[in-house]
């Protein structure tokens, strides 16, 4: 019954087998903006022309717009309404189309268009936000030339901001002024920006590689100024990348970034004027953490690196979406890599895809990295068109090799540089650099679900074999799989001497099963397989007793060195979940050669020691309990924390870090330092209680005061809640700071925190409208499973009403938080029903937005 209604109150989906090209063109266009937030008047001048052969009117998107006035060359036209959209009849081939609409700006909640934040005006477009601003066909393959003409009243908004370089400005007598950009690209208009208001610049220049200078703008609030130094050199270091790497050059006379306080996203790639979410922009020591620093870098290189995959290049329609991102991402990871430890920032990529992904891949929400159909496209800004794409893209590069690649990116840049194209023009231009064929690989783009790979290796007189298998899970839609490339480097390590026997190699799995032999394999060997993690799959290999045990130490390859530790201690942790006696001593002695290597690096043992996290655990599981998942890692962290108490004190003690350095080694040392706190916290929680107290009282970095009090707030205690008041009394002038305090107290591990979130949730600091607020309480607790997923449903019952609420507000953010609930059916059956009753409370919800919709639907069904 609940099938039916579901269907009967779907709104329609869009297919991509219907994509049809546009009926009218839009060469130029011409806006004129009287910017007030109470009232806004838009002008705008389209030259439009009829494209093809076909007597279909004009049809403009609109959203929450009412025509004020509608012109044709000069003169009133007819028109009408189909629902938002405006209709224009025109019998000629080319015309000039002029509308006026009024908005609101400072009454739109969702932050799509142009809306009013913390005093300034500004625009998110991405993906359908422009029809909130004016009548247009809104579809990234309409590009336009834009002329741009802004006038706002100069003491209330000095500084005026659009696309493209300045041509004109000026002053009125009634205390306006104005400013004319033309932006010499056509452009969709998804990447139509604009920004006014009281800002400050830091300004730089960079000179690119042809000789031309480029001024640098990064636009905020005064008071936050000093911090934006970061911002800036990670900027510049990214238009240097481009070009090494690349040879992509930055092509307009200026580049400027705004940070605003409430944004949906991370940030927006528009042409020339990047708007960013301001906790991707502000940043130092004081306010913030190491972890801050990196995504700053890493989203600023992102947007920037958008001017060419993503701008100059850009999408035929939104199923192509991935186009852009998962080739972006993978340009901003390869830039942090290089920016920093390649070893480091790939764990980090992966434990990201694998905490992300890797569940949307198995659940009901799976897609492919180029989806078939969609409700509302806001939904599928997700891991798998973003991660999941960038290692589609990792893949190709792994396949060709750097020269083919590089040779087959600079083909797709020229190609179709200023057209709208698709992720096949993509795969076609590398093919042709190549010669070749990539029929098979492109199943990447189409299949959803991750690929289960099961080796085992054989040895006998001196040569050995490798056996592969693949095997693709049904996906909803995708009952059955077709085998995929799947490359996998591969070297085998001597049992007795810890060398490579085999050196690495490239092995391309491209059937269901298939044998790779290997020669002169004179001593028995061990198998390391998916080294760098060279395919987004999971490994089942067979293991030989003392296998996984060697290779955490002898592994020759960083990241199957981590990954190995990662094994030993999962498979201990699952067969203790699974009701066998605890048995963590393999854990403890990996942990214990991990921090006593002198070859690692203090990040990478960092990030070796960690458990693997309860949700990874889950995942490996079909109807878990969360409880039972949390005791038993909880077990296996106290047995670490107490047989290795002296030693990771010792390590604590020695971790310590010059505290204005940003240096691989001192970011690594206190990532250590905060590793190892944890475990001291299992194995001794009072002596953890008073180091951490120490350490946050002493704290000169957002770093060492972070850890120390997400310590605190999971052992609880006076020492937590005095921790806690003199953090928020210390920042709470700072929002991003704030969204700190929140986030630390939703993620703590421990049963009373729904209480503590329910309590956030009326506090006066927290509001719904502020997108990073929500993700800092919200999010953060549903991805805290022992707190989230209470067996009396409370938690799920919490982000339930979190959503509904959001709904009403800003519908693009509350679907986000939809997902978490549609992993029921990996749960345990008392809580998969809480879980379904939740879903069913969401979608009886009266008026409910088809962002949300969508979303809940599927996980429901």
């Amino acid at each position: 019954m609940l099938d039916a209604r579901l269907a009967l109150a779907a709104p329609p989906a869009i297919q991509r087998r219907d994509y049809r090209p546009p009926d009218w063109l839009v060469p130029t266009i011409e806006l004129d903006f009287e910017l007030d937030p109470a009232r806004t008047i838009v002008r705008a001048r389209l030259s439009v022309e009829r494209n093809g052969t076909h007597d279909r009117p004009l049809r403009l998107d609109g959203d929450e717009l009412t025509p004020l006035a509608v012109r044709v060359d000069g003169a009133e036209a007819a028109f009408s309404m189909d629902g938002p959209a405006l209709i224009v009849p025109l019998s000629a081939d080319r015309a000039v189309v002029e509308t006026e609409v009024a908005i609101c700006p400072e009454k739109n909640s969702q932050l799509m268009g142009l809306y009013a934040s913390g005093g300034l005006l500004c625009t998110q477009c991405e993906a359908e936000g422009f029809r909130r601003i004016t009548f247009f066909p809104d579809r990234p393959d309409v590009l336009s030339r834009y002329r741009v003409r802004v006038s706002a009243d100069k003491s209330r908004f000095p500084v005026l901001l659009a696309n493209g370089n300045p041509v004109d400005s000026g002053e009125a007598e009634n205390g306006t002024h104005w400013t004319v950009l033309e932006d010499p690209f056509p452009k969709p208009c998804y990447l139509f920006a604009l920004v006014a208001g009281d800002l400050v610049a830091n300004r730089d220049t960079f000179t690119t590689m042809s000789g031309r200078e480029v001024e640098l703008g990064i636009w905020v609030r005064e008071g936050d100024l000093p911090r934006t130094g970061h911002a800036m050199q990670a900027l510049k270091d990214a238009m240097a990348w481009d070009e090494r790497t690349y040879g992509r050059e930055y092509d307009l006379d200026r580049f400027n970034i705004v940070a605003v306080a409430d944004f949906n996203f991370g940030a927006m790639e528009n042409k020339g004027l990047n708007i960013f979410n301001s906790r991707y922009i502000l940043a130092d020591q004081e306010t913030a953490s190491d972890a801050d620093f990196d995504a700053i870098a890493a989203v600023v290189a992102h947007e920037y690196f958008h001017n060419w995959s993503g701008n100059r290049v850009t999408c035929r329609d939104w199923f192509q979406l991935s186009l852009k991102e998962g080739l972006t991402v993978f340009r901003d990871q390869s830039f942090s890599e290089d920016m920093g430890s390649p070893a480091v920032e790939r764990i980090d990529q992966v434990r990201t895809l694998r905490a992300a992904q890797f569940p949307e891949d198995a659940g009901p929400l799976a897609h492919p990295i180029r989806p078939d159909s969609y409700i509302e496209i806001a939904n599928f800004y997700t891991a798998t068109v973003y991660n999941k794409g960038a290692e589609v893209i990792r893949m190709l590069r792994t396949i060709l090799g750097p020269d083919l690649y590089r040779k087959g990116a600079d083909l797709y840049f020229e190609r179709h540089d200023g057209q709208a194209v698709t992720c096949e023009d993509f795969v076609k231009a590398m093919e042709d650099a190549s010669g070749i064929d990539l029929t098979q690989f492109r199943l990447w783009y189409s299949q959803a679900g991750t690929p289960t790979v099961k080796a085992r290796l054989e040895q006998h007189h001196g040569k050995a074999a490798l056996h592969l298998q693949q095997l693709v899970p049904p996906t909803p839609g995708q009952p059955t799989k077709q085998p995929a490339v799947i490359p996998l480097k591969v070297a085998l390590i001597g049992a007795r001497s810890g060398r490579e026997v085999a050196p690495e190699r490239l092995v391309l799995l491209t059937e269901g099963e298939q044998c790779e032999p290997f020669a002169a394999v004179h001593e028995p060997a061990y198998l390391s397989i998916n080294r760098g993690f060279s395919a987004p799959v999971i490994i089942q290999a067979e293991r030989r007793a003392g296998e996984i045990e060697a290779l955490a130490i002898a592994d020759t390859d960083s990241f199957a060195r981590y990954e190995a530790v990662q094994e030993l201690m999962l498979r201990d942790l699952l067969a203790a979940v699974a009701g066998g006696e605890p048995s963590p001593q393999a854990v403890i002695a990996a942990v214990r050669s991990t921090l006593a290597s002198n070859e690692l690096d203090p990040a990478f043992k960092a990030d070796a020691v960690l458990l693997p996290s309860e949700t990874f655990i889950a995942e490996r599981l079909e109807g878990s309990d969360p409880d039972r998942i949390h005791a038993v890692r909880d077990q296996f962290r106290e047995a670490v924390g107490k047989a290795l108490l002296g030693e990771l004190t010792d390590h604590y003690t020695a971790s310590t870090a010059d505290p204005t350095s940003l240096s691989g080694e001192a970011k690594g040392r206190r990532r250590l330092r905060a590793a190892t706190l944890g475990y001291i916290a299992a194995g001794d929680p009072s002596r953890a209680a008073e180091i951490a107290s120490r350490q946050f009282e002493e704290a000169q970095t957002m770093t060492e005061r972070q850890s120390a009090l997400a310590v605190l707030a999971m052992l609880g205690g006076p020492e937590a809640q005095a921790a806690l008041d003199a953090f928020y009394a210390r920042f709470k002038h700072h929002p991003l700071v704030i969204d700190k305090w929140f986030g630390v107290q939703a993620s703590a591990p421990r049963a009373d925190t729904i209480d503590t979130v329910e309590r956030l949730g009326g506090h006066p600091d927290f509001t719904l409208t502020n997108p990073n607020r929500l993700r800092a309480l919200a999010g953060s607790f549903a991805a805290t499973p022992f707190a989230f997923h209470r067996p009396d449903g409370r938690g799920y019952d919490f982000l339930a009403d979190i959503i509904v609420r959001a709904d009403a507000i800003n519908p693009q953010t509350a679907a986000r938080f939809v997902a978490p609930l549609g992993r029921w059916r990996k749960l345990e059956p008392v809580r998969a029903a809480k879980m379904r009753e939740a879903l069913e409370r969401i979608l009886a919800a009266p008026g409910l937005s088809k962002d949300v919709f969508e979303q809940a639907s599927k996980s429901l069904g």
